[in-house]
């Protein structure tokens, strides 16, 4: 057993301690902090002064007025003028710089406008100024067919629009928009943990092959002992991972000082999250990585060059490519046969799984089922890809094909 955590703390620290880990979860924690700050920052370089000002070609002069107390209604920053210039004069002063947009607005049956600004991609602005004519022409039309404040306001009022679902699993649509948002985040989550981290593992082993190290390392432990101390280093390494992600992101937002950050957490539903859910989440997470890394193991045994990892791990990529097109897909239809059947294959159960859990309120016996299921795979895995580990981290030379297996097996019986 000393061996073991010998192993384990090796594999651990060395890739601990690697440059592209630190700058990794550096990076990654910094762009929650610029994410949560990025109002400010979009702020500190607007401009400071009164607001952009609106030029208006108005022939009538009497729809300015109008038009200026619309935006000031809706809190826009813009200040509609009237202007003297001709439109040459005005485009010319937008290619200098010197005017950043105007509105040509003519009355008649209806009003017509024309927004002209240097780029078709300001959307703020011109949605604006949009919204406020529109809202001119509704009064224009209410005023000409007779119609009071109070009947504009009937007129436009939303019917009342309720859904109701008859399965037992169907949560209500508050319910399903606030675990939306927190289950495509953990869906993520998990996606991008089975696919680094037993890819990590891959390269590991096979770089340790290629280096020779592999024949020192077997000759005091043996090969089974090494791969599960290889995989519950980095599989702790990951968590640990994890964790500071977790925690410099909610730390990001929660002193953003922005009312972003209140936004997040109740769009995504971290306002309201289920103990049950975030343990569901935990458990499918490790139950995900160690089947993924015992396969990863496997493969990474094969190769003798790292340079061939990652076509024999292109299998178990597809394999996860699909779980999670499946899973993202469900996010919108989690009652859908096909994810229901998918959730309890064993390579698709942590994300698939993980995503009926959240979104709908299914019986306990299931998400069991599927754990149950993933127990059950991940032993007869550890089982048998003990045996090709065995047997490949002998093997040297060109390594490009699954067949490699059954050579593996056989020289593991031999041993």
């Amino acid at each position: 057993m000393h061996s073991f955590w010998i192993i384990f703390k090796q594999a651990f620290m060395m890739k601990a301690r690697t440059k592209s880990f630190i700058i990794t979860t550096i990076i990654v924690a910094a762009a929650f902090f610029l994410l949560a700050n990025l109002p400010n920052i979009i702020e500190s370089f607007g401009d400071d002064e009164e607001g952009q000002v609106l030029h208006v070609i108005d022939e009538s002069g009497e729809l300015v007025p109008q038009l200026q107390a619309q935006l000031e209604q809706s809190q826009s920053d813009i200040q509609a003028m009237p202007t003297e210039m001709s439109e040459e004069e005005l485009q010319q002063g937008i290619t200098e710089g010197t005017i950043e947009s105007y509105l040509v607005i003519e009355e008649g049956d209806t009003l017509s406008a024309r927004y002209v600004s240097e780029s078709a991609n300001e959307m703020g602005a011109g949605s604006d100024v949009e919204n406020a004519v529109q809202a001119i022409q509704t009064a224009q039309t209410a005023e000409r067919l007779g119609l009071s404040g109070t009947e504009v306001g009937e007129l436009f009022m939303p019917a009342e629009f309720e859904r109701e679902a008859v399965s037992d699993s169907s949560k209500t649509e508050e319910e399903l928009s606030q675990a939306r948002g927190l289950v495509y985040v953990l869906i993520l989550l998990i996606y991008v943990a089975v696919i680094y981290y037993p890819n990590m593992i891959a390269m590991e082993v096979a770089n340790e092959k290629s280096s020779r190290v592999m024949e020192i390392l077997i000759s005091s432990v043996s090969p089974v002992k090494h791969m599960f101390a290889k995989i519950a280093g980095i599989g702790t390494l990951g968590i640990v991972q994890m964790m500071i992600f977790g925690i410099a992101g909610y730390f990001a937002f929660k002193t953003s000082g922005s009312d972003m950050a209140e936004g997040f957490f109740s769009v995504m539903g971290f306002s309201e999250i289920k103990v049950s859910t975030f343990l569901f989440a935990v458990l499918f997470f490790l139950l995900g990585y160690f089947l993924y890394a015992v396969l990863a193991a496997l493969l990474g045994s094969l190769v003798s060059r790292t340079e061939d990892v990652q076509q024999l791990m292109l299998p178990m990529m597809f394999l996860i490519i699909i779980s999670s097109f499946i899973a993202f897909s469900g996010i919108g239809m989690p009652e859908a046969n096909y994810v229901t059947v998918s959730s309890f294959i064993p390579f698709f159960a942590p994300l698939v799984m993980f995503l009926r859990v959240g979104m709908l309120d299914i019986p306990l016996w299931e998400p069991l089922l599927s754990i149950a299921i993933m127990l059950l795979t991940i032993g007869v895995l550890g089982w048998f890809g003990a045996r090709v580990y065995r047997g490949g981290v002998l093997m040297y030379g060109s390594s490009q094909s699954l067949k490699d297996i059954g050579k593996a097996i056989r020289l593991g019986n031999k041993k």
